[in-house]
C-alpha cells in the first residue's frame, strides 16, 4: 500500500510541473502578444506625431504675406496688383491651391488662379511682358472668379503657368479686374475695401485699404 501511495504522489508531482510548464508558456505568449502589440501602437503614434508637429509646424510658420497693393484708374480703379510673397520659415505656397477674398462693404467675390486659360493676364513669366510696366499686362481678360500672376522674383524657378509655386525669396504679383469683380466702373472713391489671400496652409494675407476721396492720377499706392 505505501509503494502504490509512492507512486501516485510522484504522478502528482509530474502532472503539477507539466501544468505549471503550460501557465508559464501561456504567459510568455501573452506577454510576447502584448508587447507586439504595444510596439507597433507606440509605432503608430509616433509617426502620426510626427505628422502633426509637421503640419503644426507649417500652419504655425507657414503663410501668405502682402507687401504691397497698388490701383490703376481708368474711370474709377478698374484694376488691382497685389504683391505678395511667403512668410519667414515658410514652405513653398501653391497659388493653385490660393484663393482671395475681396469685398467692398456691398459685394464679396472670391478669386482663384486659372492656369488652363491661355489669355496672357492669367501668368506672366516676368515684368518684360508688361514692357516694365505693372499695370502693362491684359488683366481686362480676368473674370469675377480668377486672378492673374505676375512674377517679379523667382530664383530657382519655381513659379510656372502650371504649377506657381513661391518659396522664399519669391514675390509674385496677383492681378484682380475691379470692374469684372464689383460691376460698373470698379471701385469708387471713398471706399473701404478689406480681404484676404488665403493659402492652402498657414496665415493669411490681409488687405484693408481707402480708396482716395478723388482720382487725381492713374496708379494709387493703396496699401
Amino acid at each position: 500500500m505505501r509503494n502504490i501511495c509512492k507512486i501516485l504522489r510522484k504522478k502528482d508531482v509530474g502532472s503539477i510541473g507539466i501544468g505549471a510548464m503550460i501557465v508559464f508558456i501561456s504567459m510568455v505568449l501573452v506577454a510576447g502578444i502584448a508587447a507586439s502589440v504595444l510596439i507597433q501602437t507606440s509605432t503608430v503614434l509616433e509617426s502620426q506625431a510626427m505628422a502633426t508637429g509637421q503640419e503644426t509646424t507649417d500652419e504655425i510658420s507657414g503663410g501668405i504675406a502682402v507687401y504691397d497693393v497698388g490701383g490703376h484708374v481708368d474711370v474709377d480703379i478698374d484694376a488691382l496688383a497685389i504683391t505678395v510673397h511667403t512668410r519667414a520659415g515658410s514652405p513653398g505656397i501653391d497659388l493653385n491651391e490660393t484663393v482671395i477674398m475681396l469685398s467692398d462693404g456691398t459685394t464679396k467675390t472670391l478669386l482663384a488662379y486659372d492656369f488652363n486659360d491661355p489669355q496672357d493676364g492669367h501668368f506672366n513669366a516676368s515684368v518684360d511682358s508688361g514692357d516694365g510696366d505693372v499695370f502693362g499686362v491684359n488683366y481686362t481678360d480676368l473674370t469675377n472668379e480668377e486672378f492673374g500672376i505676375l512674377v517679379l522674383e523667382d530664383a530657382d524657378g519655381s513659379a510656372q503657368r502650371y504649377a506657381p509655386v513661391i518659396n522664399a525669396g519669391d514675390k509674385v504679383i496677383l492681378y484682380v479686374n475691379t470692374i469684372a469683380c464689383f460691376g460698373d466702373t470698379g471701385i469708387l472713391e471713398r471706399t473701404d475695401v478689406f480681404g484676404w489671400v488665403y493659402p492652402e496652409y498657414g496665415s493669411p494675407g490681409v488687405l484693408s485699404f481707402r480708396t482716395p476721396a478723388s482720382y487725381n492720377d492713374v496708379i494709387f499706392d493703396l496699401q
